[in-house]
């Protein structure tokens, strides 16, 4: 079944995994942030989370973004200057959105 079943299937399959395990809110808030359309660094994604008064660390950030990347593969990043800069794919914003909305209730 798992050959049959589409990338976007896979993608909402991981990432409700991946939130029922979110303790604190962290991982929803940051996703959140990313389905705004916006691009945003590692420094950003964690003054946001301080905004948000988050007891977080950069490393944590850096790794929780870095995670999102690799294992759940909605985000692009651009290494061409100093920072990584991430987005969410165009791809993948209506499943985050609806899974974001799903959890909320």
């Amino acid at each position: 079944m798992s050959g049959l079943q589409s990338s976007e299937d896979r993608v909402k399959e991981r990432l409700e995994k991946y939130l029922s395990r979110d303790e604190n809110g962290i991982r929803k808030i940051v996703l959140n942030l990313f389905i705004t359309g916006d691009k945003f660094t590692t420094g950003d994604v964690y003054k946001h989370l301080e905004q948000e008064s988050c007891d977080v660390s950069y490393r944590g950030v850096s790794a929780m973004v870095g995670l999102m990347n690799t294992r759940l593969g909605i985000l692009s990043i651009n290494v061409t200057g100093d920072h990584n800069i991430y987005s969410l794919k165009d791809d993948y914003k209506t499943v985050v959105q609806a899974i974001l909305t799903h959890t909320a209730q």
